[in-house]
């Protein structure tokens, strides 16, 4: 069984006992989140679409934990003279692993 849900404005397809990357939320580790905004769920033969979302689903998830992305690298160039910089990023980002589909 998968559901599709709907994060921080993006869509994920879970099943249970995914482990996802999310964007970063100010959680502990083990605490408790339930995914409410549920588009879509197949359990291998039927195939529940909602309008926009169904109503009653949930998905449960736990915070394993928070990492940190790849290194972006941001380059600014004009044509003068000494007029280069190159800046770095870094973006945080949740784990969750997924549990229960219910609804």
């Amino acid at each position: 069984m998968y559901a599709i849900i709907v994060d921080g404005g993006k869509q994920y397809k879970v099943r249970s006992g995914d482990e996802v990357t999310l964007d970063y939320r100010d959680a502990e580790k083990g605490a408790s989140l339930t995914f409410d905004r549920v588009l879509a769920t197949s359990d291998g033969t039927t195939v529940r679409i909602g309008t926009p979302a169904l109503p009653g689903m949930t998905v449960a998830a736990e915070i394993v934990g928070t990492v940190q992305g790849p290194k972006l690298v941001v380059q600014k160039f004009r044509k003068r003279k000494n007029s280069r910089r190159r800046t770095g990023h870094r973006q945080i980002h949740t784990i969750v692993k997924i549990g229960a589909i219910s609804g």
